[in-house]
């Protein structure tokens, strides 16, 4: 990830200080750049962490429309093939004109929500320019990238504050067509002129992150999901008569319809008023809308069922790679169940005032840590085999208790330190530098973990280190001889328990051509205080 303050801010499309029209603004989106921009809302830094915390509720629409929509294929796909007909498809992949990250075993999966005020209702919503037959023009309100580990058992959902100042490479203009050259401006930006493949593009080149796919989804398809499961019950401490979100609700049970759902996750005048506390709302909400949608109630009603399928189908725009592969529907619904089971996690990119401007926001350099766990996750788990009544259990040995020595087996200048880097944030106690040259003088092809011969438990703590490795190396007997050391100072605190360490082995590992990545399983503070994990908010009255 580059950092967004390099670049000069004479290339700086500066937004107004007032909110001005925004209508106005969203009909210059179809002309070639400079794109249109919007204010971040007031208040973005205050209470509750931000811009980024603001997870808007079209990123739930997106979630549970992914979601629920592939309900019914899981009673049989067969049933329901004229429902899934209907989703709208747009492929993209020709307008991506950047090189793109290579596919991995992971699922990624951008998730947009466009506020066009575009279809019936949705211009009460807007200002005067909305009730136009386009609505305006398209913008984001909610960019989250969807990543579902290669067992898909665990899913990360990281939302991208729409006012995070980044660059943004050449992309197609969605209308013209024409090239705009890369600048620096607002991630929205991107897809204000260039659609979703600008988007698309955009993230990839920041994070070195594939997105396979993505699904759109707008106003009109949350209110119709919600109507086709018949209403979703909520909770409230206190009545709401808030004229911002067009909703008025007693206190205790109500049961909304799609109009006042809307309403409902729009709230911001209710409680304490901060982000934070908005957010549990959403995410209480949309549990209720999973559960709901995945409930034996529905999926054995096939009347329901297939007129829910076809109002959430018609409700979102998918790349046909996905909308035409039920198989992959399935597994991303699958993984999104576990969001009542721990398997989920929000986040948020972790992010600091813009130097240059105090209404934007730039990423901390902790979000390289992120984008690395993504991509360092990328391997499906092997089950492990059971241990017979004749073998003696493995112990578990944890990073903190693995003495590593790393050298440099490559012809690129500062890699053992860099590796040493990585391992350290990962725990690892790393206690020496150095460099191992091949006879030829040329990098070693694969990278190698090697113990001494004599210790008895080496193999087992080499292993502990090549399970952290990609690609994973397999530890062998015997240890290298340097052909220079150095001393190491890590650039993180050591555990508390890594004095324990010093009476293990030391693994040596010999960074070779084939090196990738260590695994990135533990994440900054930084990162951790921007996440949400769906399954620790109750469902009680909010």
């Amino acid at each position: 990830m580059t950092d967004v303050r390099s670049v000069s801010a004479q290339d700086r499309r500066s937004a107004p200080t007032q909110p001005g029209s925004r209508m106005a603004r969203r009909a210059a989106a179809a002309a070639p750049p400079p794109p249109p921009e919007d204010l971040p809302p007031r208040g973005h830094r205050g209470r509750g962490g931000g811009g980024g915390n603001r997870m808007r509720i079209l990123a739930w629409v997106s979630i549970a429309t992914t979601t629920v929509m592939v309900a019914g294929a899981l009673t049989g796909y067969t049933v329901y093939r004229d429902a899934f007909s209907n989703i709208n498809k747009k492929d993209v992949n020709k307008d991506i004109i950047n090189p793109r990250p290579p596919s991995t075993g992971a699922l990624n999966v951008l998730l947009v929500g466009s506020d066009t005020r575009a279809g019936k209702g949705n211009a009460r919503y807007g200002q005067a320019q909305a009730r136009m037959a386009d609505a305006g023009g398209k913008r984001t309100d909610t960019m989250i990238l969807m990543h579902i580990s290669p067992n898909r058992d665990k899913a990360q959902l990281v939302s991208f504050p729409r006012d995070s100042m980044v660059q943004i490479p050449q992309c197609k203009n969605e209308t013209t067509k024409q090239v705009m050259p890369p600048r620096r401006d607002m991630i929205n930006s991107a897809y204000n002129s260039g659609g979703i493949a600008c988007t698309m593009s955009t993230i990839e080149q920041l994070t070195g992150i594939r997105v396979d796919h993505f699904v759109e989804v707008d106003f009109s398809g949350f209110k119709n999901i919600v109507d086709a499961l018949g209403g979703i019950e909520i909770c409230l401490k206190s009545g709401v008569n808030d004229r911002a979100s067009k909703l008025t609700l007693p206190p205790g049970k109500s049961r909304l319809n799609g109009e006042q759902a809307l309403g409902y996750v729009r709230l911001r005048k209710y409680g304490d008023g901060s982000d934070i506390q908005r957010i549990k709302r959403q995410q209480i909400f949309l549990s209720k809308v999973v559960a709901k949608a995945t409930s034996s109630d529905l999926l054995t009603d096939v009347p329901q069922l297939t007129g829910f399928i076809k109002a959430a189908a018609q409700s979102v725009t998918m790349d046909p790679e996905l909308a035409n592969n039920p198989e992959k529907l399935i597994e991303i619904a699958q993984s999104a169940q576990q969001m009542t089971a721990g398997g989920v996690k929000f986040i948020t990119v972790p992010w600091m005032p813009d130097p240059e401007d105090e209404n934007r926001v730039v990423w901390k350099e902790e979000a390289k840590d992120l984008w690395a766990a993504i991509k360092s996750d990328i391997e499906i788990a092997q089950p492990t085999p059971s241990a017979s009544a004749s073998t003696k259990p493995k112990v578990t040995i944890k990073p903190e208790q693995v003495q590593v020595q790393v050298l440099n087996g490559t012809t690129t200048q500062g890699k053992a330190r860099e590796v040493a880097d990585l391992l350290s944030k990962q725990g690892f106690r790393v206690v020496g530098l150095g460099n191992y040259a091949t006879p030829d003088g040329t990098s070693l092809p694969a990278t190698q973990i090697r113990y001494a011969k004599a210790a008895a438990t080496g193999g087992d703590y080499a292993e502990a280190l090549a399970g952290m490795v990609l690609p994973k190396p397999a530890p062998t007997a015997g240890k290298v001889r340097p052909n220079t050391t150095d001393v190491y100072t890590s650039p993180v605190p050591l555990p508390s328990t890594a004095a324990t360490a010093k009476k293990a082995p030391v693994i040596q590992l010999v960074v070779g051509a084939d090196f990738k990545s260590v695994k990135v399983e533990k994440l900054p503070d930084s990162v951790n205080n921007n996440t949400i994990t769906a399954s620790q908010q109750k469902n009680v009255c909010v």
